[in-house]
């Protein structure tokens, strides 16, 4: 019954078959091209590209548009981290996968960042009627060798200042392995970082003076930044965005919103809002887009978004309800 753990073994081991047989015949002529990064979700590539710049290709493993809390690496993709110079991820947490990884890579030939490193991450948030379901998933998907109920919240991402630690220990690691580019790196970096203190700037004028500080999300992924600006977070569901509540949350959180006269609800555009939108529909309260960026879609990348350009999107978004 541990064929999740097995499958990725017989994966790790057939990547590693492939890069043997094809990459080290490339040694000599990658030596004289730019720093290949793979890097898992958005947030990470994100962070990544803006540190390496010019120097290196930086690429997305996770597609666009696609759910990185459940995404399993194949064969292909696990031969692509082995043939990058460096492979960045954000925690165990949420790339739960990366525990089996992390033995079964060259790590002389690909450095393994994990940019969450030396961040205190917080207990994962789960309503409670939720814990027994979230305890029978524990011990199924430990029997198969993945946790995906995360115990630990993995979203750092969501606050600015989290954020420019983990474009610090990127920065670090690569000029660690990149001395000679570690000017770049940093000046890079720096720039990027005077960004995101712009960002938490931002968000520290808009919530300052708030009464109402107190807002309901469909997806617990705001944690960090309600932390880390003085925030309540009410979350419909847990953690990982496929957790559906129980009937009685749904019936708690109803009674909530109405007691507390909560004027919108936040929901995200990548995964399902049923539950979101049946609790709008009950309490007459309207919806709000909050994006945990966790990824972006094609049409949201074409159209120039970013990390930035999101994150202010969801400060004017929260402004609707805190107040």
């Amino acid at each position: 019954m541990r064929r999740s753990k097995l499958l990725l073994s017989l994966l790790l081991v057939t990547a590693g078959t492939l890069f043997s047989a094809c990459g080290k015949q490339e040694d000599s002529a990658a030596k004289n091209e730019k720093i290949q990064v793979v890097t898992t979700f958005y947030p990470m590539y994100e962070f990544t590209k803006q540190v390496v710049g010019d120097q290196g290709k930086v690429e997305l493993l996770i597609p666009a548009g696609t759910e990185p809390h459940d995404f399993e690496p194949s064969a292909k993709d696990l031969a692509k981290i082995a043939d990058a110079d460096a492979f960045v991820y954000n925690s165990p947490e949420l790339e739960t996968w990366t525990k089996d990884l992390a033995n079964s890579i060259d790590k002389k030939q690909t450095t393994i960042i994990e940019a969450a490193k030396g961040i205190d991450l917080m207990a994962g948030t789960k309503a409670e009627d939720e814990h027994d379901h979230a305890e029978d998933e524990k011990a199924e998907h430990e029997h198969e060798g993945h946790e995906h109920n995360h115990e630990l919240d993995p979203h750092v991402w969501l606050d600015p200042v989290l954020a420019s630690q983990e474009v610090e220990t990127i920065c670090q690691q690569l000029s660690q392995k990149y001395p000679k580019e570690q000017a770049t790196f940093e000046k890079n970096a720096a720039a990027y970082q005077k960004k995101l203190a712009a960002l938490d700037q931002e968000y520290q004028t808009a919530f300052k003076t708030a009464q109402n500080k107190t807002f309901v999300t469909q997806h617990a992924a705001f944690g960090y930044l309600a932390k880390q600006y003085g925030l309540t977070q009410e979350a419909i569901s847990g953690v990982s965005p496929d957790q559906e509540p129980s009937p009685a949350r749904v019936s708690e959180l109803k009674h909530y919103v109405e007691e507390h006269d909560v004027k919108v609800i936040y929901f995200e555009e990548n995964a399902t809002s049923k539950v979101a939108e049946t609790l709008s529909k009950e309490t007459g309260v309207r919806l709000e887009v909050l994006n945990p960026l966790e990824s972006l879609t094609t049409k949201q990348i074409k159209a120039g978004e970013d990390y930035i350009s999101v994150m202010e999107a969801n400060k004017k978004a929260l402004q609707e309800s805190i107040k």
